[in-house]
């Protein structure tokens, strides 16, 4: 199924080809100035360029004659502008209403992604930093998956390293007497139940990191559990295992509430036993070289416009590195997964992070460059234009920042004068569903790669760019089709005025929006869509007559179109990760 603006290049490519121009000229898209046209193709002035020739002259020869369009003119120096007709309009309607896919065709090359994003950390709570990729992450999945590609998402998480040896030293001095830390432990041994709570861990890891950058002694000992968790001592890999378990508890009550869900919940630890064979290999291929008492893998380049330092693949003190493990995890999903593209979304502080690894992937053979992607964001910042903290200055972390999203949610409801009839279990959900639609679309509206000042106030309200107005419009297109018969509802979708017009104009825009937000890996696109639709429709709802219109043949018409658009809504809110309630 095509959309409008690809229905028009199909006309204008032979024209371009008959003029022994490049047919990518032809390409066509929505008008800068809504006065002249819907649609406009600016590719004469550089075929004229080419042909050193006037553009409008050979504007003339291209431009098409069709019965989807209304009028058609040349403007300025040669822009081909196109009015659609109201019976094309129609067509194009009709064919998305029909369609369950909202008039989004299948891509026709079809990728096998693996997507890595969130990287919670076992034995911390998610707090605010971990929003953004959690958030963009999960809709670029979504997007992909809609547009057929085959995706697997992975949480990464992050349970390896000295943040474990650290908490393994500080259980060890709270509770000594532990079986984990006796030098004959056994499994049989093991605790049933954890011997940590997820509070526990929380207190106990900024005091033990405190603690170490004051304490030679203390870091020395956190060094060697790290070291002897690393090489398989079984009573700490037992303790690993219950801070994973009860970490995951907490992770999953924050996913939950965010409606985000991976198909691997993978960690570091999980490619330990790839690490000793990595680092053998890049030194038989000669990949690793030695330096200063480390091993590093050469990275730079000579076209590079700043310094790229080597990757380090093993400290001088004989560990393996945060690169090294990344390695192996590239390894390890090459084997499991072989996806076509890897897709990294992490912050953009570690973008030199994610030029070492993939550049030493690629030259270790484990993978070609151009397979693995850092999908890099800006960050999510308070009024006061820095990372968005509490008063105290503290991290807020995600399950409050979530509830005092829900909070504000039904503080709004209830000054709006909303959910007055809902029972009290479906107005908190409401609420709920309308705090995540804050969060998400307060992010998504932005390009992942600018920062952005989140306030509470304004992301729940109802009225403006917010997650809230676009579900209260979609709500209310549920109302109208509550209060419509089947009868309403027989006809053909005839587009007449103007209101309507525009309405169609943004339905057919979906496709379009999410072929970019797929390209450029950026769900802006969808999120800047779905505003644009929900306004339309706003205006189709001031401007005519729906359920009170005295025509059968136009009521059947207006009716069919709203519930179009909220077709299109509820699933490009789907593929921001924002559910719409039934009611508000």
């Amino acid at each position: 199924m095509l959309d409008l603006a690809q229905q028009i290049q199909q006309l204008l490519v032979p024209r371009f080809q008959e003029q022994d121009l490049d047919p990518t000229l032809a390409e066509v898209r929505r008008c800068d100035r809504p006065d002249l046209g819907d649609f406009q193709c600016n590719g004469a002035m550089a075929g004229a360029k080419q042909r050193k020739e006037n553009p409008r002259a050979l504007a003339e020869k291209l431009m098409p004659a069709s019965e989807l369009f209304a009028s058609t003119s040349i403007a300025g120096p040669g822009f081909l502008n196109f009015v659609l007709s109201n019976e094309a309009l129609s067509r194009r309607a009709q064919a998305i209403a029909g369609d369950p896919r909202s008039g989004v065709a299948v891509s026709a090359e079809r990728k096998k992604i693996l997507i890595d994003f969130s990287g919670p950390n076992v034995a911390k709570p998610m707090h605010v930093g971990h929003l953004r990729a959690t958030i963009i992450g999960d809709s670029l999945q979504r997007i992909a998956r809609f547009l057929g590609h085959q995706v697997t998402s992975d949480a990464h998480f992050g349970d390896w390293g000295l943040q474990i040896g650290l908490l393994i030293t500080a259980v060890q001095d709270e509770q000594p007497d532990l079986p984990y830390f006796r030098p004959d432990y056994a499994p049989e041994n093991n605790l049933p139940e954890s011997p940590v709570t997820m509070e526990d861990l929380d207190r106990m890891y900024p005091a033990a990191s405190a603690r170490m950058k004051e304490d030679e002694a203390y870091r020395d000992r956190a060094r060697k559990a790290t070291a002897e968790l690393q090489k398989g001592r079984p009573g700490y890999l037992a303790l690993h295992r219950h801070f994973w378990t009860v970490s995951q508890v907490a992770l999953n009550r924050e996913f939950e509430a965010l409606d985000i869900h991976f198909d691997l919940w993978k960690g570091e630890s999980d490619v330990n036993y790839l690490i000793e064979g990595v680092v053998e290999e890049c030194r038989r291929k000669g990949v690793s070289v030695p330096s200063q008492g480390a091993e590093v893998i050469e990275v730079a380049r000579e076209s590079d416009a700043k310094s790229v330092p080597p990757l380090i693949l093993v400290s001088s003190e004989g560990s393996a590195m945060y690169g090294t493990t990344d390695l192996a995890t590239i390894v390890e999903r090459c084997k499991e997964v072989d996806p076509d593209l890897l897709w990294y979304v992490v912050d953009q502080r570690q973008a030199l992070h994610f030029v070492q690894v993939f550049r030493a992937a690629d030259r270790a053979g484990y993978c070609p460059e151009n397979r693995l992607e850092h999908l890099g964001f800006g960050t999510m910042n308070g009024p006061d234009k820095k990372p968005f903290k509490t008063r105290a200055g503290d991290v807020i972390k995600l399950h409050d920042l979530i509830q005092t999203c829900r909070g504000k949610a039904l503080q709004k409801m209830d000054e709006a004068g909303l959910a007055g009839d809902l029972s009290p279990a479906e107005k908190e959900r409401t609420a709920l569903a309308i705090g995540v639609a804050a969060l998400k679309f307060a992010d998504l509206c932005n390009y992942r790669m600018t920062d952005y000042v989140f306030d509470f106030d304004r992301f729940t309200s109802f009225e403006g760019k917010t997650g809230a107005y676009l579900q209260f419009q979609a709500v209310r297109v549920k109302s109208l089709m509550r209060n419509a018969t089947p009868q309403d509802l027989e006809g053909q979708i005839v587009v007449e005025h103007g209101a309507e017009r525009q309405v169609v104009l943004a339905l057919d825009a979906f496709s379009g929006a999410l072929r970019l937000a797929f390209e450029r890996r950026a769900p802006h696109f969808v999120a800047e869509h779905v505003y644009t639709l929900a306004q339309a429709f706003s205006s189709l709802w001031t401007t005519l007559p729906l359920l009170k219109e005295a025509d059968p043949a136009k009521r059947a018409s207006r009716l069919q179109l709203s519930r179009a658009v909220l077709a299109q809504l509820e699933i490009g809110l789907r593929l921001l990760g924002i559910s719409v309630p039934e009611r508000m």
